[in-house]
């Protein structure tokens, strides 16, 4: 494994000077590497970082309601539906202000009601959410839909 870690030493040094690595913490380096392994938002973020479109507005109780269902996850369940909604179970340096391209929330049309499940398009962290009769049934699909595993059409 010595050949491995030298040639990975060699490669990262190319990017970033070894040299530099000592001025962080070996917290605060995990952190520039790895992003947050916790994710952790307020609803002040939720609400400023987070795009509501075609169908929802800031006022929207759908959306109002995703807001609360998304803050009062715990942090499991946020890595779940950050992996489900991005393609990533953590958030960049800097939280969602830093979440590039933003997290778009559109409202998904169709029949199906309270059954219809929310659909995503991770590469542009586009969350496609039914209108639900309430927020716990809300909570109960978002929930479903980032345990599901696999490829579907929507």
């Amino acid at each position: 494994i010595k050949r491995q870690m030298e040639a990975f030493k060699g490669g990262f040094n190319t990017v970033f000077s070894l040299s530099h690595v000592k001025m962080f913490t070996p917290q605060e380096f995990r952190l520039l590497l790895c992003g947050e392994m916790s994710p952790d938002w307020s609803r002040e973020d939720l609400l400023e970082y987070t795009e509501p479109k075609f169908g929802y507005t800031r006022d929207s109780p759908g959306f109002l309601n995703l807001v609360e269902v998304l803050l009062e996850m715990s942090g499991p369940e946020r890595k779940n539906f950050l992996q489900f909604a991005t393609g990533c179970s953590s958030l960049p340096p800097g939280g969602l202000a830093n979440l590039n391209p933003r997290l778009t929330v559109v409202r998904k049309e169709g029949e199906g009601g309270d059954s219809c499940l929310p659909s995503v398009n991770t590469c542009v962290h586009y969350l496609k959410l039914p209108e639900y009769s309430s927020k716990r049934v809300l909570r109960e699909r978002l929930l479903q839909s980032t345990q599901e595993k696999g490829f579907h059409l929507n």
